[in-house]
């Protein structure tokens, strides 16, 4: 399963809220649509925080975290892992499987969508599906347009599945600056996909939708 949240804007608190219900229905990874692009650092540097119990970053943090730092440059690269995803943070490597377990797009306004070395647009296999995610939609090329199955997109006040043809543009909401503060699940079911989004109480606000994928479906690949 694939949490997705988007436009946070500032709010961790949403982004938190968002991470631990979807993590408690199963998700084992994130998609991140942005907005704010810097949000994901500054959510995780605030539970590493929590998890210290508000005290301050000394000394002894800094050489443990140097330490495993060290010994994550010397390891091999780690295949993703399907375990839970974390629920502690106190420590450097809980921050990388955090990190590793998502996927985020910049939006046009942050300094990383200017930045070359970062991708504005993702594209990730689920199940049968090429996804492309993109914060706003408007950025998608022909390109991205024939190649892909499913975009899922940010910059929406509220989650919703659009199908044109035999492809798909999901949104899960906005974690802040809408009437209702949502986020959404995307599961793989049998050899579709299921999109389901909630309110950060659990509450269901768009029932899950069955993606139909693979009926018609042409990919211009080269």
């Amino acid at each position: 399963m694939i949490g997705v949240l988007s436009d946070s804007h500032g709010d961790l608190a949403a982004l938190d809220a968002a991470y631990e219900l979807l993590r408690a229905k199963g998700a084992r990874r994130f998609l991140f649509a942005g907005a704010r692009y810097a949000d994901l650092d500054e959510w995780i540097l605030s539970r590493r925080e929590k998890s210290r119990g508000g005290r301050e970053y000394s000394d002894m943090d800094f050489l443990a975290d140097v330490s495993q730092w060290l010994v994550s440059q010397d390891a091999p690269p780690r295949p993703p892992s399907l375990k839970e995803a974390p629920a502690d943070f106190a420590s450097e490597e809980d921050r990388q499987l955090v990190l590793e377990r998502f996927a985020r797009v910049p939006e046009r306004d942050s300094l990383q969508y200017r930045d070359p070395s970062v991708p504005r647009k993702l594209l990730d296999m689920v199940g049968d599906a090429l996804c492309c995610l993109v914060h706003d939609k408007n950025d998608l090329t022909r390109e991205d347009l024939l190649n892909a199955t499913v975009f899922i997109h940010g910059k929406d006040p509220e989650p919703k599945v659009v199908q044109i043809g035999p492809r798909y543009f999901l949104t899960p909401g906005r974690l802040a600056g809408a009437a209702e503060q949502t986020c959404a699940l995307l599961e793989k079911v049998d050899h579709q996909l299921r999109f389901t989004a909630f309110r950060l109480d659990g509450h269901v606000v768009l029932e899950p939708q069955l993606l139909q994928i693979g009926r018609g479906t042409k990919l211009s690949v080269k």
